[in-house]
């Protein structure tokens, strides 16, 4: 029983490690691989900016003031507010910050896939789609730095017809929940997007500051992406259509983190509910990709949609029960064997956390705006923040999730964020 406990963890370990082992090359190619060189000639765009907004009236007007302030020529730049189901202020503050204003109410079918495609509806009667080169979607909370069109139109000016942009948090310093998703969101967008841009293969958007050309939402007649996560969504069918998403790196954009659990809770149950979805519709088409056409891309979003934490659970419950019948047959070794492999699995991931994190935090050290007393206590405190992933994965299998209002309540500018460093 001992050497099976023994082969069991090894052989999960072998597993984990083989699957994620790429992602040791993403993290060495996003610190030494030099950009890519742009090829093309730069073209000024037309560009349609979409912000799904459900009462957001205390933030809303932080992002418009932010648009507002582009170096990129205002002429070229039309900004929607879909008002979805909102109860306050929020589509008359937006009207009168000079953004058109596209209200919709539809209590059945929530979220924010739904606002989208109803405004490529609203905006296809009117204007016309094709009065937009690419459109730009954010969230109402985000703020932009001055430069983020200009440096937008030129990764479009490259051929990427959807692009992910740079993601950073308005409030790193708050407390650890605030941290560990902005830790992330760096770590995402360095040693993820951005190695995955040097080395010429997908990319994928991650909720906001995303665009998408005016030709693909034509294609698609609209948007018709409404999972719970509808971006991961989205960049998979990209994906297995032989899509290449790109990344850019100089467009930055600041985005609020919860910085209560219980919000945290419910947003990331949703994501993980959301990518369970992913995987039960897209992953079998993934699996086709990967076979058919041995493409990378495909395993990459695998991996990114698999539900990894879920192996974790399987090692710990596992060892639990081992240890457990260990006890019950008056045998310590088999308990102690099984207690040891538990504790060695938390303890591993908690040091690759760790170690992720580290890295993030070193390499992005010029982009976190909060404390170095604060920037060291976070990182100890990362690690920790994933692992809440494990109960969420449990809840996510059996409980119908539905999409829940995170409020937002930090009006700032991209000046005052980064003058919060010290």
């Amino acid at each position: 029983m001992v050497t099976f406990i023994r082969i069991f963890n090894f052989s999960l370990l072998l597993l984990f490690s083989g699957c994620y082992a790429y992602q040791l090359v993403y993290m060495v190619t996003g610190l030494l691989k030099k950009e890519r060189k742009e090829t093309r000639k730069v073209q000024m765009h037309r560009f349609a900016v979409l912000i799904p907004a459900r009462n957001e009236e205390a933030v809303i007007g932080g992002l418009l003031e932010s648009i507002r302030k582009q170096t990129y020529p205002a002429e070229l730049i039309d900004i929607y507010v879909i008002a979805d189901n909102c109860t306050d202020h929020t589509a008359a503050l937006s009207a009168r910050l000079g953004a058109s204003v596209i209200e919709r109410f539809n209590h059945v079918k929530v979220g924010k896939g739904y606002a989208l495609d109803y405004a490529f509806k609203q905006i296809d009667s009117g204007k016309g789609l094709g009065h937009y080169d690419a459109f730009l979607v954010f969230d109402a909370d985000n703020v932009l730095d001055p430069g983020y069109f200009a440096a937008m139109n030129r990764t479009y000016s490259q051929g990427y017809e959807i692009i992910t942009s740079y993601r950073n948090s308005k409030n790193y310093g708050t407390n650890w929940i605030s941290a560990g998703y902005a830790l992330w969101f760096l770590r995402e967008s360095r040693f993820l997007n951005g190695a995955r841009m040097k080395l010429g293969t997908s990319c994928a958007i991650s909720g906001t500051g995303f665009l998408v050309s005016s030709k693909m939402i034509q294609k698609d007649g609209g948007w018709k992406y409404n999972l719970l996560t509808e971006d991961i969504e989205f960049s998979t069918d990209h994906i297995i259509r032989g899509h290449k998403i790109g990344y850019c790196k100089d467009a930055i954009l600041y985005d609020e983190q919860p910085v209560t659990f219980r919000a945290s809770w419910n947003q990331r149950l949703r994501w993980t509910k959301g990518f369970y979805q992913v995987f039960a519709n897209y992953g079998g088409l993934l699996c086709k990709g990967i076979a058919r056409d041995h493409s990378f891309q495909c395993y990459d979003m695998l991996m990114v949609i698999a539900p990894a934490t879920l192996l974790t659970l399987t090692s710990l419950l596992a060892n639990i029960f081992f240890a457990l019948l260990g006890v019950s047959a008056g045998n310590m070794l088999i308990t102690e064997t099984a207690a040891a492999a538990f504790g060695g699995c938390l303890l591993s991931i908690y040091v690759s956390l760790f170690a992720f994190g580290a890295v993030t935090l070193l390499a992005e050290q010029k982009r976190i705006y909060c404390s170095r007393p604060k920037q060291v206590l976070y990182l100890f405190t990362f690690p920790v923040f994933i692992f809440t992933y494990i109960p969420m994965a449990v809840v996510a299998l059996r409980k119908n999730i539905t999409w829940k209002h995170i409020p937002h309540t930090i009006l700032c500018t991209a000046d005052q964020i980064c003058s919060k460093k010290q």
